[in-house]
């Protein structure tokens, strides 16, 4: 017998929040630092999430040092690879040493990838990586309200970046970490869509537009609300959050023009909906 998987959830889970520094970071006594030392809920990991979806799970970035502990082999149908930094990529460096069958690890056509991974791959499987705003679905076949739609989408780093819109019947979810800003094109694109949610690089505190120093590679909160309201989703989920923003937000809520129903992540928190439009 068949299992009908087209009215199955779509579900999105934050496994981690933080930036490559993550919270507690290293040697820094500042209060967002010192209550995660305390408080193991404050502690923010290498940002990344899986989704599940239509009987079909796929990590979005290996940022995570014990992905072999949480995903043993044959639990995952694949990996979204948003680019190769360090911090999203250092968990492929483990999985490259298994056995068993191939896992496709689909990202940027990155001819650089991180550290020797295209050297040494072994069950790893680069040799399919998406384009700019190509529109793919993923895994199997299923039956059409069951298929996951994925379009990678041009963000603005300092290496060739993608972030993911994640079509799931008529759910419509986008993953956009590792961006200052987003190319033109790229807001326009999905200006388009309704989205039920926006996940968004929320990495540093607000700066002035016209600061001398305002993040190149990263979102500021200013930035990120800005790009949140020109998308207009009906929620915004902010990520990729440093601790210095963890400890400005000590003593400054978010502001008062922030786009409705817009929420800080962190690691754990998921995001859940039906195959229609209504929120489980």
């Amino acid at each position: 017998m068949t299992t009908d998987l087209s009215d199955a959830p779509l579900r999105l889970t934050f496994l981690g929040t933080g930036d490559a520094a993550q919270t507690p970071a290293y040697g820094c006594h500042c209060p967002a630092c010192e209550r995660a030392r305390r408080d193991e809920s404050r502690r923010r990991r290498p940002c990344s999430a899986l989704l599940e979806a239509g009987g079909q799970r796929y990590l979005i970035d290996s940022g995570l040092t014990d992905l072999a502990e949480r995903f043993p082999a044959g639990s995952l149908d694949g990996i979204l690879q948003t680019h190769y930094h360090a911090d999203h990529a250092q968990g492929l460096l483990h999985l490259r040493w298994g056995k068993g069958a191939p896992l496709p690890v689909l990202g940027p056509p990155d001819p650089e990838g991180f550290a020797d991974l295209y050297k040494h791959p072994g069950p790893l499987d680069f040799s399919n990586p998406f384009q700019a705003f190509e529109r793919r679905a993923l895994g199997q076949h299923r039956k059409p309200g069951g298929q996951i739609f994925v379009t990678a989408i041009l963000l603005a780093h300092s290496k060739i970046t993608f972030g993911y819109l994640i079509e799931y019947g008529e759910r419509k979810l986008a993953y956009l970490t590792d961006t200052s800003g987003l190319p033109d094109e790229s807001k326009t694109f999905l200006q388009q869509f309704r989205l039920d949610a926006l996940i968004l690089d929320c990495t540093h505190p607000p700066t002035a537009p016209d600061a001398p120093a305002r993040p190149q590679n990263h979102n500021d909160l200013t930035r990120a609300l800005a790009d949140a309201h020109a998308i207009a989703p009906a929620k915004t989920c902010l990520t990729h959050i440093s601790h210095t923003l963890d400890a400005w937000l000590e003593h400054h809520p978010l502001p008062d023009n922030s786009p409705p129903a817009t929420s800080f992540a962190y690691d754990g928190l998921a995001l859940e909906y039906s195959n229609s439009r209504q929120c489980v």
